[in-house]
């Protein structure tokens, strides 16, 4: 592959301008006054279903009710059947979230499979990542949370953009996700460094170690090792063999299809990929607003940093842009985030179960506080999601895309100074509307589309494209004049019933 670099570039460069002539597909111009977005990040918490966080709030499409009850009740063990119930609890236990649960809890539309599935979940699964587990003994997958246990996210909703028809773009777990957040894809690849080996993997895409960077072989020096005080990894080379193609490491797969960074690093796009290597959410002082996490034990899974394990990534020597998630606060206060952003925790801030309700909360607020803060606030869009349902109930049937998804419907937030107030986007999102911004925005709308991009794969299809996609702008009104920060204390006091009585 590298040795055809040149014709490479140079072929993308020219489909890139004429991107419909090349992909026999249209593209609509990009929204008047998107060039007022500098910066796009993306904060990506985990587990938990659209009907959870927001099932309750005023005039989105929630939970069904009447006189405050819901009038849905799900089958149960034993005969019985389950409501929507509120759940105060700030740990919950979710349910499993694999592809066949995904498929089991929506039952072929009836949206009605979620308390027998966490019922015949795993119960004491010694990883909680696990997709096949469920982490409470009692399952509490039909409870739902409001302002009273979610006040921020809640206020975020009041305050910018709310989108009760986000999607997960795969009907799968945490991996796969988190591999199409940056590829659009999730796939198994024959041979190291061959876009053109790899097949569609929903459900088992080659899994990394749990933690740690990958060792590269060959011209490999070892391992990338933390930079001083807390700065962007250094690494060595990327690994090639005797005709400079790249080869997987060793202690790892081999993500060989093309994905979004190898697009904006040929368009020279800078962009950062933030992990949370095991800090604290809160801030020390209890009256502040905005801080860097404080250091403990836990470690972010490797299941939710797929990048290093790229050969695009490697190849283009782009492993420093992996980074400690201090980078992304202290380049926020000094105005230097780049292009693009994307922001993962730790399990102990990540509100998967059993991560704590509050600790995700006070470390997403945390994350958009410094931005707020910041000198690029008046520049940038903040996309808030959640990977996957987490076995969580939801009552919209996902519409139907591909053999991948759409997944399950998960809560989705848009914070910026060019947002609308208190707008609630009823369109039908996926992840892929945040690969098309971004696209849109930063690479002429180029996509990840295998007759375009240089490294053909076989991906079943170009998702940015997708006849049911919206179009994430609708969100925004570039007319506005910036609207003014809104920092939330990273302690929130509860805020008001959802419901009366």
């Amino acid at each position: 592959m590298t040795r055809h670099r040149g014709l490479l570039i140079a072929t993308i460069a020219v489909c890139a301008a004429l991107v419909a002539a090349c992909s026999g597909t249209t593209s609509s111009p990009p929204a008047a006054g998107i060039d007022k977005i500098k910066h796009v990040v993306v904060i990506m918490q985990e587990n938990r279903s659209f009907d959870t966080y927001f099932g309750t709030y005023p005039g989105a499409d929630g939970i069904a009710m009447k006189d405050g009850q819901p009038t849905v009740c799900l089958p149960a063990p034993a005969g019985a059947c389950e409501k929507p119930f509120h759940n105060a609890a700030d740990v919950s236990g979710g349910g499993p979230h694999s592809q066949t649960n995904a498929a089991a809890d929506i039952d072929g539309g009836k949206m009605d499979g979620f308390v027998q599935q966490a019922a015949n979940g795993k119960k004491g699964c010694a990883d909680p990542n696990n997709p096949t587990c469920t982490n409470s003994a009692t399952p509490d997958v039909m409870g739902w949370k409001d302002a009273r246990e979610i006040p921020n996210y809640w206020a975020y909703a009041q305050n910018f953009v709310l989108q009760d028809r986000m999607f997960e773009p795969n009907a799968s777990w945490s991996l796969p996700e988190h591999l199409f957040m940056v590829s659009e894809w999730s796939a198994q690849c024959a041979t190291a460094g061959d876009p053109a080996s790899c097949v569609n993997a929903l459900q088992n895409p080659d899994r990394p170690p749990d933690s740690g960077k990958p060792k590269g072989k060959g011209k490999a020096k070892g391992n990338a090792k933390p930079g001083a005080g807390g700065g962007p990894a250094t690494t060595a080379p990327p690994s090639t063999d005797a005709e400079g193609d790249p080869v997987a490491p060793s202690t790892g797969p081999d993500y060989a299809w093309t994905d979004l960074t190898y697009l904006m690093h040929e368009q020279n796009v800078p962009w950062g990929y933030y992990v949370v290597a095991g800090n604290e959410p809160d801030c020390q002082n209890d009256a502040s607003v905005s801080c860097a996490p404080v250091k403990q034990d836990a470690k972010t899974p490797g299941i939710w940093n797929p990048l290093p394990y790229f050969d695009t990534v490697r190849e283009d020597g782009q492993e420093a842009n992996i980074q400690s998630v201090g980078n992304f606060y202290n380049q926020a206060k000094a105005g230097n985030l780049p292009a693009v952003s994307w922001v993962v925790p730790s399990g102990a801030v990540s509100e998967h179960p059993p991560g704590a309700t509050s600790a995700g909360q006070a470390y997403v607020t945390s994350l958009v506080n410094a931005v707020m803060a910041g000198p690029d606030w008046n520049s940038t869009a903040i996309f808030v999601s959640w990977d996957d349902w987490g076995g969580f109930y939801d009552h919209v049937v996902p519409p139907s895309v591909d053999e991948n998804g759409y997944g399950l419907r998960v809560p989705g937030l848009v914070i910026s100074p060019y947002a609308k107030k208190g707008y609630i986007d009823h369109q039908t999102l996926s992840f892929d509307a945040y690969a098309k911004f971004i696209e849109d925005r930063f690479l002429g709308g180029q996509r990840l589309d295998p007759k375009t991009d240089g490294r053909p794969d076989p991906r079943p299809d170009v998702r940015e494209n997708a006849k049911q996609l919206g179009d994430i702008t609708a969100a925004f009104n570039f007319d506005q004049a910036p609207r003014a920060p809104q920092p939330l204390p990273v302690h929130p006091q509860p805020g008001p019933a959802s419901i009366p009585g």
